[in-house]
């Protein structure tokens, strides 16, 4: 479902949220989950989005911790996970809660926290994080 692009003047079509699937998201075993727990982190500094108000690009570097329970992330189907939102109106808060949720309930890690550091726009920086269980750090 596109957005109507004459609501905000864009001259191009903002896709909506909706458009964004879990489908595409690869999961495999984690073999050692009997043996030890592993802390994984993952960037995409290159993540970009469209803001819903203006319609201009947004840029910003993804950041993904977790504690895998049994399923970990197949690097590449998370690359075209996220590349999903490159035409997508949607705020840095929702995105970033977004992307948790999708991981969270593709993966059922015991601890997630995904963030979101977004370029400048008009001198004012943005860092979101949102968090799924304990994360067990001292």
């Amino acid at each position: 479902m596109k957005k109507d692009r004459n609501s905000k003047n864009v001259p191009y079509e903002i896709e909506n949220p909706d458009n964004v699937t879990t489908g595409i998201l690869e999961v495999l075993e984690y073999q050692y989950h009997s043996k030890r727990g592993i802390d994984i982190t993952i960037s995409q500094p290159e993540f970009t989005s469209v803001c819903p108000m203006t319609g201009l690009p947004d840029f910003g570097c993804i950041t993904i911790k977790y504690r895998p329970g049994r399923k970990i992330v197949e690097l590449k189907s998370l690359k075209f996970y996220l590349l999903q939102y490159r035409s997508v109106g949607i705020f840095y808060e929702h995105a970033v809660n977004r992307i948790l949720d999708d991981l969270v309930s593709a993966l059922d890690p015991e601890f997630m926290e995904v963030t979101g550091d977004f370029t400048a726009r008009g001198a004012i920086t943005t860092s979101v994080t949102a968090k799924h269980g304990e994360s067990n750090e001292t």
